[in-house]
This record gives structure tokens, C-alpha cells and sequence, in this order.
């Protein structure tokens, strides 16, 4: 393949990378949300281990619970808020070629339509991760919390130290 079509391909082979890192990790939120939702009731906790329990909580909030309130506009603004980051996201990406930005954006991107589907479809964002130590408790997350994170700080390790020009 010529130098000119490798680099005309190459992009189209990486959105659909990130389209499926995308659906990859919205499909499992989703599916270990319904798991979590049809086993327990909510604030029942299920110990699995010395300091991890699985229960069912609702974030109305976002991260840490922060902003939490019962405004009828707040899941609109959360969401909208939401949509607006992911829309941002898929636009800067359209210029990047590393495949790490790629995959990181597909986890930022499907955790957060995740989250935007809860905030909709139930009283807030299904959460049930509960780990502890000592008796304190990191605030319950989920999966799509989890692929946010990862997808933030592969991002982050792409920026400090990627070689190259960085846009």
C-alpha cells in the first residue's frame, strides 16, 4: 500500500476501534447494571470480601456524590453536560493517529453515555462498587466510573510522556 493511502486508511481503521471501545464499554455498564438492579435491593449490601461489598446505591450527583439534588432540571443539565464533554471528545479526536488516545476516548465516551442512560432510566446513576478498609468506604462507583478514569489517565500518561508534538 502506498505511503499516501496508509495514511488516509489508517484514521478510518482507529474510529472504528474507538466506535467499538465505545460500545464494548457501554454494553458491559449497562449489563452489569441490569445484573446489579435485578439482585439486590436498594442500600442492601452484599459482602464479597475483607474490603470489597457490592451494593445498590443512586448517585443523583456526579463524582463523590457532588452537586446531588432532587431539581427536576439537574439530570437534563447532567446529562446535557455529558453529551457536550463526549461531543468535544470525538471532535479533538478526529485529528489524533495514536492509538492510545483512541482507545482512551472510547472509555471516556462510553462510560459517560453509561452514566447518561441511568440518569434517565432510574432515580441516578446505578452505582454498586464498595470498597473499604478500616471502616472507611470509597464512595460506591460502577463500571462506566471505572473506564472514565482509566480512559482520563491514559490520556493524561499519553500527554506526559508520548513522544512527539503535542496538540
Amino acid at each position: 500500500m502506498p505511503q499516501d493511502e496508509a495514511k488516509a486508511f489508517r484514521p478510518a481503521v482507529l474510529s472504528r476501534l474507538t466506535g467499538g471501545v465505545v460500545a464494548v464499554a457501554l454494553v458491559a455498564d449497562q449489563a452489569t447494571k441490569w445484573l446489579v438492579l435485578s439482585a439486590l435491593q436498594p442500600g442492601e449490601i452484599v459482602p464479597v470480601t475483607g474490603f470489597f461489598n457490592l451494593v445498590l446505591t443512586f448517585n443523583r450527583g456526579v463524582a463523590f456524590g457532588l452537586l446531588a439534588s432532587d431539581y427536576w432540571w439537574k439530570p437534563y443539565f447532567l446529562a446535557g453536560m455529558a453529551l457536550v464533554i463526549c461531543a468535544g471528545l470525538l471532535w479533538w479526536l478526529r485529528d489524533q493517529t495514536r492509538t492510545w488516545m483512541r482507545l482512551a476516548t472510547g472509555l471516556i465516551v462510553g462510560g459517560a453515555l453509561g452514566n447518561v442512560i441511568d440518569r434517565f432510566g432510574q432515580p441516578g446513576v446505578v452505582d454498586f462498587l464498595d470498597f473499604h478498609l478500616a471502616g472507611y468506604h470509597w464512595p460506591a462507583f460502577n463500571l462506566a466510573d471505572s473506564c472514565i478514569v482509566v480512559g482520563v489517565g491514559l490520556l493524561l500518561l499519553d500527554g506526559l510522556f508520548a513522544p512527539g508534538p503535542k496538540r
